[in-house]
């Protein structure tokens, strides 16, 4: 059988509205009570009650505390995973400056390579201080990445 199209909207007919809203918690519970069931794990409801004064819990008050208790150990556990829009922010934007200083440093050796690659075919005479000591650190690290290269060719034959 077919529903009918609920309509969201408050129920102006009180007894009406109470009758509504037995069904309604009926149903929770029962979907609460299915979903502990199917899938194996614990549950718990906390219903107020607008037309009484007292709370339902299903399915007990014990069963209920296990519960809480159980999701408040699981969140301080993972407190580090648990973050606001902020702290993701914050994370993100350090991550993004941390990556933008890698990418400066690998194109300012780039450009270190290139200019050492022209200065070995015509080598300018207008030529700082630091900027030879610049030629030298790239070249010690080439002569390094060499070593190393012709050590593992080495070893492989």
């Amino acid at each position: 059988m077919v529903r009918k199209k609920v309509k969201l909207a408050f129920i102006s007919n009180a007894s009406r509205r109470k009758e509504t809203y037995k069904k309604r918690k009926k149903g929770i519970i029962k979907k609460v009570r299915e979903l502990t069931i199917l899938c194996g794990i614990p549950a718990c409801a906390i219903i107020s009650d607008p037309f009484d004064s007292k709370t339902e819990v299903w399915p007990n008050l014990d069963g209920v505390k296990q519960v809480l208790e159980r999701y408040q150990k699981s969140y301080m556990k993972d407190d580090k995973k648990n973050v606001n829009q902020e702290t993701f922010l914050l994370q993100q934007i350090t991550k993004a400056r941390e990556q933008l200083r890698k990418l400066t440093q690998d194109n300012r050796e780039k450009e270190q390579k290139i200019r050492m690659k022209n200065y070995m075919q015509n080598m300018p005479d207008d030529l700082t201080v630091s900027d030879l000591k610049e030629l030298d650190k790239i070249i010690e690290k080439n002569m390094k990445e060499l070593d190393e290269k012709i050590v593992a060719l080495s070893l492989s034959d």
